[in-house]
């Protein structure tokens, strides 16, 4: 049976005028058609993760929002800093998709095996522009679904997941023994904490944001531990390295440490997607095959509210999310929107 689709479908962009005006907007576009290799997603479950917000807002203040429109087709406005826009000027005038991952129904496809093989399977997506009613990507760029999950269950399949099964695999590969994670009561904080259970990996939990000066305070607490059992006395510290990372944005004050532990040690950035590609395809889905293996288990997520792409742009909730607080997680579910001119 054919499935008959829209023309024309919904999309929620973000765009920074020259101005220094942020406008989000629920946008018709063409609903794309799928290629050879390609599917065909009705989008159902996309999660609000604080990348997404990072994109969504900008560097706009938030405390400036207004709403115009109506209820099925919201506009939000907000002002940017004129100091920030510098910042943004890669953006301006550029109107920008959101939406990093999310989960939905495979409605079409393209003539490929591949492509065929998912029609009316549910899959999570990773690529941009999830919150949208449809999303276009290529077959092997689809994770299929159990077929007891729901779109909801399959939303946050990659970004938690991964980067929490990327820290633990970065803590092999440096050959660290154990773990120290700050944001501990976070989706993603919950997550690490089930594997380490699982995987017997010995872990620090601190809930808190690793910025300002936990980062050295967290170096220092580990050279102190070391030094408990120190045969002998250096002036450089332990020979032991003792490595921190900054994986997000959260608290975006400058980084301040205390050099009292030592000459062994590091900081530096982590990234999701800079390690899948150190990592290479054979690794990347073998942590992604352990995702859809206890995706009701380990990497089980939980949201405050499911809302439509509409919904997410009234002023109350954005109040809610946009304080981007442990507990307060939203998911987007765009297939509750009205179909599009």
């Amino acid at each position: 049976m054919k499935t008959t689709l829209p023309g024309n479908s919904l999309q929620l962009q973000s765009l920074i005028k020259q101005n220094g005006e942020l406008e989000l907007s629920l946008v018709s576009v063409r609903t794309p058609e799928p290629g050879a290799n390609q599917v065909l997603v009705r989008m159902e479950a996309a999660p609000m993760n604080p990348s997404d917000l990072g994109l969504l807002f900008g560097a706009a203040d938030i405390s400036t929002a207004k709403q115009s429109g109506d209820a099925q087709r919201p506009v939000v406005t907000a002002r940017v800093p004129a100091g920030a826009l510098k910042a943004m000027a890669a953006r301006m005038d550029m109107p920008m998709p959101v939406g990093n991952e999310g989960a939905g129904l495979v409605v079409a496809a393209g003539p490929d095996a591949n492509a065929q093989a998912l029609i009316g399977k549910r899959v999570a997506l990773l690529g941009g522009a999830m919150f949208s009613q449809y999303r276009c990507m290529a077959a092997d760029q689809c994770l299929p679904l159990p077929a007891d999950a729901t779109s909801a269950d399959g939303a946050s399949c990659f970004v938690n997941p991964l980067t929490a099964l990327g820290m633990v695999e970065t803590m092999r590969r440096e050959g660290h023994s154990a773990l120290v994670h700050t944001a501990a009561a976070s989706n993603l904080g919950q997550m690490l904490n089930r594997i380490c259970l699982k995987d017997g990996i010995a872990l620090v939990n601190i809930d808190a944001i690793g910025g300002g000066r936990l980062p050295g305070q967290i170096l220092s607490c580990m050279e102190m531990a070391i030094n408990r059992s120190a045969k002998e006395y250096s002036r450089y510290g332990s020979a032991t390295h003792k490595q921190v990372y900054l994986y997000g944005m959260l608290d975006t004050s400058p980084t301040e440490i205390v050099r009292n532990f030592g000459m062994s040690w590091g900081m530096g950035g982590w990234l999701l997607f800079p390690f899948l590609q150190k990592l290479g395809p054979s690794g990347a889905q073998a942590l992604k095959e352990r995702v859809a293996a206890e995706l009701k288990t380990t990497f089980k997520s939980h949201y405050s509210k499911e809302v439509s792409m509409a919904e997410a742009l009234q002023l109350d909730a954005i109040a809610v999310y946009g304080k981007r607080a442990t507990g307060e997680k939203f998911l987007i579910n765009p297939s509750l929107d009205a179909v599009a001119d």
